[in-house]
């Protein structure tokens, strides 16, 4: 059966068209590779995108007057996470040879290269290339990395099935045209491994997926109307994150371990803008189940549903979940069977998704170790005393093992023989590498933040760098109200795009303007539900202020084991905020570094922008004022919040 809706005539954007003038992704990126300048021209970069480069500049070096300082983010297409032992020795050297000593794992299992300059571009991708790599379809409108768990578990084929069938998405879904090769090796084609003859014979298949004559059959020459993001797990799996994707595969295998097919969800992500409702963070809908034969046919019907009916002309409503929602599951999953040629079998029944991340010594099933190595931030350096960089190098010059990065950006070393554990242990402590997952303040193990500034050139704050200190606060908050042992899943990101996830956790915090986040409560530790924004704008500075009287309640009303997500969630925004309302903060030890002690009986009102109304805020005072402060306050006959708002308006006054 073809299918035989027609597509909507549609008014295209700026982007279309550079995408049709390309010829493919040639231009003007070849030519202007040659030219003897630090930058490419704004439709360059947007061709560059779909060869793995992102151009930015670092604000740090900002000078009026002067060019921007332009330099280049390299990303690698790394399906399932893997990095060949030659890969990751090439990607070292690169960063140091021509990066900025750095590498930094992304949220998708691929590695970053950081500050390349436009002059060296050409040699680090050719080097890439050469060592087992490719960085072709990293960024742009097209299928993007596919994940998979980064678990190496032998004796568990349904977690061998993620790799193998990440790894033959991905090569159904990588760009057909010579561009890549011609630019970056000058025509010569890289020594890789033989594609699977199914996933030629699949590429050809045509059910009105395939367009004739085309140097892209599946793509076309306008390619995706925006980017395009697939997963592979299994049944309780969530390493992966499975519901922000525009497709998840979950692996189904019968009682002796064969692969029968897969679970089909469709339609998560997590790309927003903030003041316009229209955008939205959206899970990913049950769609169907495919026999294992069927599913690059199925693979190949989703995708030319979304090319053939995602929006072109408003790229803020381009993605497949847009679709989704607009359409309802019932019609989006109607058009894929026309394409697909035939029905899809009901979804299957599943366990309940976890978290997982791997962290510390394990066993492979099959005789050999693995370690998990948490890497705060994903970013690969050497600072002080800490030395990863250095560590990982030695690793791998010394054993040539293969890594696999994870979808919370940290590493996973596997096919460690037992005898080799000690080496490797000694390595790692020599150059001040903690790996013991107790070890780890679990507020930063289960944290992530994306790079933001100074180089993203979406930025509107800080993350990255960020981070830590925020962690560092909320940890003494904990301590202050007796919630030491407590730790939940905190992300950031430097503006709404949701690069980090952070709408999947259970505090989530959004560039929302310079040192101010919009923050979101409710996901769940399992990265299952999706949270919900509460307030649009907090001032970093109010962080103490604004987050204790939610953590206070959260001790005071929490059901038994009950997690800091699920509880904002259970009771609501409402009831949250009408105990926030009248909270007061506990003395502080008259011993402590801070001085601060009781917060006023009825904070004030802010100007802070909460999700449909204003919060109030408290105004810290020390522990002699707020006596003095409350004896004249009786005297007076005045509460304390009136006392004080009548002494800040005569100073403001008077200055």
């Amino acid at each position: 059966m073809v299918v035989s809706q027609t597509p909507p005539v549609r008014k295209a954007s700026k982007l279309e068209g550079i995408k049709e003038r390309s010829n493919f992704l040639r231009e003007p990126v070849a030519t202007e590779l040659l030219e003897d300048t630090t930058h490419f021209s704004g439709d360059a970069i947007q061709i560059l995108k779909f060869h793995g480069s992102y151009q930015q500049d670092n604000r740090d070096n900002r000078v009026k007057g002067q060019e921007k300082d332009y330099q280049f983010m390299l990303r690698t297409r790394s399906p399932g996470g893997f990095i060949p032992p030659e890969l990751y020795l090439t990607l070292d050297r690169l960063s140091d040879q021509y990066g900025n000593h750095t590498l930094r794992v992304t949220t998708r299992q691929g590695f970053q290269l950081h500050g390349i300059l436009k002059k060296n571009l050409k040699a680090t991708i050719a080097a890439i290339i050469r060592n087992m790599g490719s960085t072709l379809g990293a960024c742009g409108d097209l299928n993007r990395n596919v994940m998979a768990p980064p678990a190496p578990y032998k004796n568990r084929p349904e977690y061998q099935y993620t790799w193998e069938y990440a790894d033959k998405i991905a090569d159904l879904l990588t760009p057909q045209t010579g561009a890549y090769y011609e630019i970056w090796l000058d025509g010569e084609k890289a020594i890789s491994a033989e594609e699977a003859p199914e996933v030629k014979a699949a590429r050809q298949r045509n059910h009105g997926t395939i367009i004739p004559d085309n140097e892209e059959p599946i793509y076309g020459t306008h390619y995706m109307p925006r980017k395009f993001k697939y997963c592979v797990t299994v049944p309780g799996d969530n390493s992966v994150d499975l519901y922000t994707q525009d497709v998840s595969l979950v692996v189904i295998t019968n009682q002796q371990g064969e692969l029968e097919g897969f679970n089909v969800l469709a339609g998560g992500g997590l790309g927003r803008t903030h003041n316009k409702e229209e955008t939205f963070a959206r899970m990913a809908d049950a769609i169907g189940y495919v026999e294992k034969d069927d599913v690059f046919d199925l693979a190949k019907a989703i995708v030319a549903t979304q090319r053939d009916y995602g929006d072109r002309a408003d790229r803020r409503h381009a993605r497949m979940k847009y679709l989704i929602n607009d359409w309802g599951v019932e019609k989006f999953r109607e058009t894929v069977e026309g394409y697909f040629g035939k029905k899809l079998a009901p979804y299957k029944p599943l366990p309940a998704f976890k978290y997982q991340d791997y962290l510390g010594w394990n066993e492979q099933g099959d005789g050999k170790l693995f370690l998990g190595i948490s890497i705060e931030n994903g970013r690969i350096k050497d600072e002080g005393t800490f030395r990863l960089k250095t560590a990982l190098r030695e690793i791998v010059e010394q054993f040539a093992l293969p890594m696999r990065l994870t979808p919370n950006h940290n590493i996973i070393i596997y096919e460690i023989a037992p005898e080799q554990q000690l080496a490797l242990q000694k390595i790692l402590d020599s150059h001040g590498v903690h790996i013991s997952p107790e070890g780890i303040d679990p507020l930063v193990r289960y944290s992530m933040a994306c790079p933001a500034l100074p180089t993203c050139g979406l930025a509107i704050t800080e993350s990255e760098r960020a981070i830590p200190g925020i962690i560092e606060r909320i940890r003494a908050l904990l301590e202050k109200l007796g919630l030491q042992n407590e730790h939940f899943v905190i992300r950031s990101t430097g503006c709404p795009n949701g690069c980090a996830r952070p709408y999947m956790a259970e505090l989530g915090f959004v560039g929302s303007a310079p040192d101010t986040y919009q923050v979101w409560l409710g996901g769940s530790p399992d990265q299952t539900r999706l949270a919900q924004a509460y307030v649009d704008r907090m001032p970093m500075h109010e962080l103490e202020s604004f987050l204790e009287p939610i953590l206070a309640y959260f001790k005071k009303d929490r059901k038994l084991e009950e997690s800091f997500g699920d509880f904002c969630d259970r009771v609501g925004f409402d009831s949250i905020r009408e105990f926030t309302v009248t909270y007061q903060s506990p003395p502080l030890n008259p011993q402590s570094d801070t001085g601060f002690a009781n917060e006023v009986v009825k904070p004030e009102p802010s100007t802070t922008k909460v999700a449909g109304k204003n919060r109030n805020r408290r105004i810290r005072v020390n522990d002699n004022l707020h006596e003095r402060l409350k004896e004249v306050a009786t005297q007076q006959g005045k509460t304390m919040t009136e006392l004080a708002a009548e002494a800040l308006e005569a100073y403001l006054r008077s200055h």
